[in-house]
């Protein structure tokens, strides 16, 4: 739960008070006479103080209007959010306004490139890396809004390097990676800190050090991308090296950008020596750090404390949420003591930029971007001969799914080598959507888009009999368990063990049940391939998508799993070509996954 920091304002005084009583009580009391030639006791000098803030957003996923492209509408959702840095940039002019230019610094926390269409368009479509590109959308928003630096997030990387370098030369303020290195020198690929002044009339600047740090899992998540060019250590171990060198370099504050969460958490297993969620684990073992600003959970936290274990001081967090629904706000107190400046208070909280319009400046500045992918993103590649809904893709068998494993299908078996097209083939696919829907009629590249919204791309991979069973035995913990004679609940079936729907994979090529009534790790009954139960050491071939097949989420055997087939094109991009292949969508041509829930044997739905 979120908990205020420790005020020490109130302590400050009172101690300053006491001293100066006991001084007085230590002196001989001056005579009357000499005490009417001084004149009157001069009360005690105050120390100078001074205040200033820290704005900061996160996981924006290039969300610049309040839009939606799956929808081809406004942005809404049942909690009133907003989406947008459009939004966001008026409350960061409020602030500013109210606080004074010079008291507020601006930062965000990581992944800004990827996520919506937008993103897609000027990474593939439009690339901002083609001569004569415009500049990518983000850079212009977040140059306007002079952001004072920015995180790398995992999904940086997703587009390649030289995507992401081409939007680093593009931004005017740095993009920090103390944990990004060179994979061949193990020096900084990124600028791991930077130092900003706080100018205080008649007094010192206050120094504060910002320091960038991104998530480990970069180096599976992106193994296509980043291998044997970056390497990617933990966060403890890159903070206790630059917290050091910040203080060293006489920072009065030390702020940390983290793209990581604060429960301590890993999606990944054991596939990495490092914490993937760890910025709690950076403020608690780390000294030196007075707040962070935490990304890459997707969650808001506007104020949470936890104190150094060898310092015992406290270190002030807040996360934003994402894509723009809340800016946080860190406020400082300092107080100049013998000429060094003293965090005396902090505090933080989240802002709703829901209630206030988008900056005029940067909808003038982006309308036209904008505009473009809106024409993209409503482009027809086809038809659907019945409406294919994704709302009950997360506990029943249903046939936009199976468009999904069709395409993975088509594709690895195209590239497969003679020996390996010998083999069964299957494939894995996660629900990313439950809003998804794909018409009957006329069908959009939005229509696509909605239902595959990340950037994966494609692999085959080579799994047993046992192996596959352990796989889909792992993605069974998805559900709660229900014993038999207990009515399902669909609102409270699934994401047992904060297993999100983008973690739950179903299977195509074979046939099988999940029993909800059974216990974790016992729940897959009747795995079958062709109507014949699967033999232990039965070789299959799995369409699976990169992020999977690199360990991404934590299953079994699939990381260390021989490669058949790999390829950098986009599944996304794989099902509009399919479509406009075909020209129209039929489910009666889709692979028939055939597995179901049941309860003691038993079918939870028809």
């Amino acid at each position: 739960m979120p908990v205020s920091p420790m005020n020490r304002r109130a302590f400050v005084k009172k101690s300053a008070v006491t001293g100066a009583a006991v001084a007085a009580a230590g002196t001989v009391a001056a005579a009357p006479a000499e005490a009417a030639e001084r004149g009157p006791a001069k009360p005690p000098k105050k120390n100078r103080t001074w205040t200033f803030s820290i704005l900061g957003t996160t996981d924006l996923h290039s969300h610049v209007f309040d839009w939606d492209y799956y929808k081809d509408a406004a942005y809404s959702d049942s909690k009133g959010n907003s989406v947008g840095v459009a939004r966001v940039a008026t409350l960061i002019k409020q602030q500013r306004a109210a606080k004074g230019e010079e008291h507020v610094l601006l930062v965000d926390a990581g992944d800004i490139i990827q996520g919506t269409s937008l993103a897609y368009y000027f990474a593939r479509v439009q690339p901002i890396t083609d001569k004569g590109a415009p500049k990518h959308p983000m850079a212009v928003a977040m140059n306007h809004m002079r952001y004072d630096a920015a995180a790398l997030g995992n999904h940086e990387f997703n587009y390649g390097i030289e995507v992401l370098r081409k939007f680093e030369s593009q931004c005017r303020f740095p993009l920090l990676g103390a944990n990004a290195l060179d994979a061949k020198t193990l020096k900084p690929a990124f600028q791991p800190y930077t130092v900003k002044r706080i100018c205080v009339p008649g007094a010192p600047d206050i120094k504060v050090g910002i320091l960038g740090l991104t998530n480990p899992g970069i180096a599976l998540w992106d193994k296509d991308n980043v291998s044997g060019k970056m390497v990617f250590p933990g966060l403890v171990e890159q903070a206790k090296k630059y917290v050091p060198r910040l203080r060293a370099l006489g920072c009065d504050v030390v702020f940390l950008t983290d793209h990581s969460g604060l429960d301590g958490s890993s999606s990944y297993g054991d596939e990495l020596p490092y914490v993937e969620n760890a910025s709690n684990l950076v403020a608690e073992q780390v000294p030196g750090i007075d707040a962070i600003l935490v990304g890459h959970t997707h969650v808001e936290v506007p104020s949470y404390t936890v104190k150094n274990a060898e310092t015992g001081e406290d270190v002030l967090l807040s996360e934003p949420y994402c894509w723009g629904y809340r800016l946080s706000v860190f406020d400082f107190e300092l107080e100049l003591v013998r000429g060094q400046w003293k965090v005396t208070r902090k505090t933080a909280q989240t802002l709703n930029p829901n209630t206030v319009d988008e900056d005029p400046e940067i909808k003038k500045l982006l309308e036209a971007d904008h505009e473009l992918v809106v024409k993209y993103v409503n482009t027809p590649v086809g038809t659907c001969t019945e409406d294919l809904s994704a709302a009950e893709s997360c506990w029943k068998d249903v046939p936009i799914m199976d468009f999904i494993h069709q395409v993975q299908m088509d594709t690895v078996k195209a590239g497969l080598s003679t020996a390996d097209a010998a083999l069964p083939l299957i494939s894995v696919a996660a629900p990313f959507s439950r809003t998804a829907d794909i018409p009957a009629g006329s069908v959009t590249i939005k229509d696509i888009a909605g239902l595959y919204i990340y950037d994966n791309t494609l692999y085959g991979k080579k799994l047993t009999g046992a192996q596959l069973k352990d796989y889909l035995e792992y993605a069974a913990k998805y559900y709660y368990r229900v014993p038999a004679g207990t009515k399902v609940d669909t609102a409270t079936l699934t994401n047992a063990n904060s297993f999100w729907d983008y973690m739950y994979d179903t299977a195509a090529g074979v046939s099988y049940d999940i029993d909800i009534a059974q216990a974790e790790g016992s729940r897959i009954k009747n795995l079958s391939w062709n109507g014949t139960p699967v033999a232990d050491d039965q070789v299959f071939v799995v369409a699976v998508n990169n992020y999977r097949a690199n360990g991404g989420s934590g299953y079994p055997h699939i990381a260390a799993a021989d490669i058949a087939y790999s390829s950098t094109n986009e599944i996304r991009q794989l099902m509009i070509d399919y479509v406009t292949a075909k020209g129209a969508l039929d489910p009666k041509d889709f692979a028939v996954t055939n597995w179901r829930l049941t309860q003691d044997g038993t079918p939870v739905f028809s």
